[in-house]
């Protein structure tokens, strides 16, 4: 209560000038106990009680004394806005209240005082009586003789007769089965006691009242039992239910976690523990929000849901390394805001083992299809090795050999010498046959796309990637053989990747974080020497002893021209049969070959036989059908580039950029690698191509 709300404002004031027989005066004509006394800018500065002035007077003091000598200066004052129940009200009989100036406001006296507290007790009783009437179960209390002081709206409705008609009265005539007299004669409490009342079974609860240790009296409160009985109906069926949704919540394959809508865990199953190995205990009565923080869940789907206000779906691996989906589902009470997060958490780990398979299948079936449109662009039927040189039946030997072991293999030479098809061999006469064969010219690829198709990426791992990712060649040819064609140009910084990829057993696919065991052989290729490149820091020299554990040689062709007869006729009888056509090789043209140095090796000697067999209008081709540069070769096999007579400086320029040009488009495959070998850009190899009318079938 604050002063301001018992004070008598605009009260009487004194002036200290005044004489004592006029502060007698007012006083009496006022009838007030006391008055503050103010200087002129109306202050408070001391305070004079009826008490002390008249006992002044009785003493004998001179009535013309002013009131300044007689005040008291040392007072106690209040502020409107202070708490009465600050104040030793008891001890005070007149108190001024004053505002933050100590300008007088109002003055409180025993009389207010006593207003006060009647007041309060008048409004307690009041709140007191009409919650008694408002209680819903009957009270009746009464006094130490048993005559009813209390009697509640309740009572009356129950009893048929008004408070005012019984209050006074012995409660035994108007309540014969209260109990409330054995409760007064026992001075003890009587809870739980069943009462019969107008036909109906009540429970009662009576208690004796004591003040001071003294009884005066007792108080009875009556419950209706149909209405506890339906409530104890309400509680076994609720006690049934959740026994009954416990049950249906254990008995889940999935895992289920529940919690309210301040992310605070209520629930989780059994599935969910051995699902996820997290414990109840590690979790119930605990937020999603700490969970996450402490590192007992990675990430918390219920905490998304919560954030979102929408279902949610999260992949994760558990801590026992399954593979679970999770789905938060939001429920919504009727206000609008969510009060649970229901998440079923489902182990996908075989479903994802499968969805690998399937992607590792899918991803072979399109590098197979791929290859098989390469191969119809060239020709088709070439599944074994051409040779008959004693140096290639040894090195067939050797091929079959190591067919039976999985030692990495190198195989090196120059361009077009098949070392392809020697790697291919090795693959279908090995153990690993019935296994993917998988080819990457690792100069062929670009280097921000090689990284990815060698290992693979994860959804979202860089722009433009699939949604759900895609395995790279080393999960493709996963159990089989895995052929890195042209493995000096391997960029530098993939080399490391690839060393510990042969070290490890394992891939990290681009934008992933968990390894993936693999399975491979490993056959690389190459027509550079590795071991120069060491020296120039272009190869590792760690990842250079790890592929080279197994070395062939493939010899160029001009080491071994016997194999040359039956290369130009194979060649000759496979283009025929894929333009359906009847060209003739005839000894002539295979002494031409024999002569020839063959720079470009295999390759340029079946790029040589295809033009012939397409260019050539006679069923016979002749030596005029060969390409030029053929035949100026054979003039001064040592003569790389040749003229005729004296010509000008241009003209002699372009001839040599273009016989140049022609030689290195018959022994390289692309124009990446011909701008590596003349130390010019691919764009400038390109435009002079063009100008020159120079393609890779001429």
């Amino acid at each position: 209560m604050k002063l301001r709300e018992i004070m008598t404002p605009n009260p009487l004031v004194l002036k200290p000038h005044q004489t004592v027989g006029k502060a007698a005066v007012i006083f009496m004509e006022k009838k007030i106990d006391g008055a503050p006394v103010v200087d002129e800018n109306n202050k408070l500065i001391g305070l004079l009680t009826k008490n002390k002035l008249f006992r002044l007077i009785t003493q004998g003091i001179e009535m013309g004394t002013k009131v300044r000598e007689i005040m008291t200066r040392d007072i106690l004052a209040g502020h409107p806005y202070d708490e009465f129940e600050d104040f030793p009200y008891t001890e005070i009989s007149t108190l001024p209240i004053i505002d933050d100036n100590r300008l007088i406001e109002g003055m409180i006296s025993q009389t207010d005082i006593a207003r006060a507290f009647f007041n309060s007790y008048h409004n307690i009783s009041s709140e007191l009586d009409t919650i008694i009437d408002s209680t819903h179960n009957l009270i009746v209390s009464v006094d130490e003789q048993g005559k009813i002081r209390v009697f509640n709206k309740s009572a009356e409705k129950l009893l048929g007769k008004k408070a005012d008609e019984v209050i006074g009265e012995k409660v035994v005539d108007i309540f014969p089965s209260s109990g409330l007299m054995d409760t007064i004669r026992t001075v003890s409490a009587q809870p739980l006691q069943e009462v019969m009342l107008n036909n109906r079974s009540f429970l009662s609860n009576r208690t004796p009242i004591t003040k001071h240790g003294v009884l005066i009296g007792a108080v009875a409160v009556l419950q209706d039992m149909s209405e506890l009985n339906k409530i104890s109906a309400e509680l076994t069926y609720v006690k049934n239910l959740n026994k009954e949704m416990d049950a249906v919540i254990e008995s889940f394959f999935d895992g289920l976690y529940i919690t309210d809508g301040n992310g605070i865990t209520l629930r989780l199953n059994r599935a969910f523990e051995k699902l996820t190995g997290v414990k109840a205990s590690e979790c119930l009565g605990r937020d999603v929000y700490e969970l996450t923080e402490e590192g007992v869940v990675s990430e918390s789907v219920s905490a998304i849901v919560l954030k979102k206000r929408d279902i949610a779906t999260l992949m994760q691996e558990t801590k026992n390394n399954h593979i679970t989906l999770s789905t938060g589902v939001p429920v919504f009470d009727e206000t609008g805001n969510i009060f649970r997060v229901v998440c079923n958490v489902r182990d996908i780990t075989e479903l994802s083992i499968l969805k690998q398979k399937l992607d590792q299948a899918q991803g072979l079936s399109q590098h197979y299809e791929s290859q098989l449109r390469s191969l119809r662009s060239q020709y088709s039927g070439v599944d074994k090795l051409v040779l008959k040189s004693k140096r290639m039946r040894h090195l067939l030997d050797m091929v079959i050999r190591l067919a039976q072991v999985n030692s990495t293999v190198l195989i090196t030479g120059e361009t077009g010498t098949g070392k392809e098809l020697i790697a291919e061999a090795i693959h279908k006469n090995s153990s690993r046959k019935d296994r993917p064969f998988i080819k990457i010219n690792c100069g062929a690829i670009p280097d921000n796309l090689l990284e990815s198709e060698l290992f693979g990426y994860e959804s979202g791992a860089f722009t433009g990637a699939k949604k759900q990712g895609k395995a790279g060649y080393f999960e493709l040819a996963n159990g089989g053989t895995l052929f890195l064609d042209e493995i000096g140009d391997l960029p530098y910084h993939l080399q490391v990747k690839l060393l510990r990829v042969l070290q490890n057993k394992e891939v990290f696919r681009v934008g992933g974080e968990k390894p993936i065991k693999v399975n491979n052989r490993i056959i690389a290729a190459t027509n550079r020497d590795l071991e120069k490149m060491i020296e120039r820091k272009e190869f590792r020299e760690d990842l250079y002893y790890r592929v080279n554990v197994v070395s062939i040689n493939v010899p160029p062709l001009r080491d071994r021209k016997e194999d040359i007869t039956p290369l130009a006729l194979h060649f000759a009888e496979l283009f025929n049969r894929q333009y359906n056509l009847n060209k003739k090789i005839t000894p002539k043209l295979i002494d031409v070959f024999m002569k020839y140095n063959w720079p470009g090796n295999v390759r340029e000697l079946e790029n040589t036989i295809e033009r012939l067999v397409v260019v050539s209008l006679d069923e016979i081709p002749t030596i005029d059908d060969l390409p030029s540069y053929l035949g100026e070769a054979l003039q001064d096999n040592k003569s790389k580039i040749s003229v005729s007579g004296i010509i000008p400086l241009r003209d002699a320029v372009e001839s040599v950029e273009k016989q140049i040009l022609q030689k290195a488009y018959a022994q390289y495959r692309t124009t990446r690698q011909i701008a590596k070998e003349l130390k010019v850009d691919a764009a400038t190899i390109v435009r002079k191509a063009a100008k020159y009318g120079i393609s890779q079938s001429k």
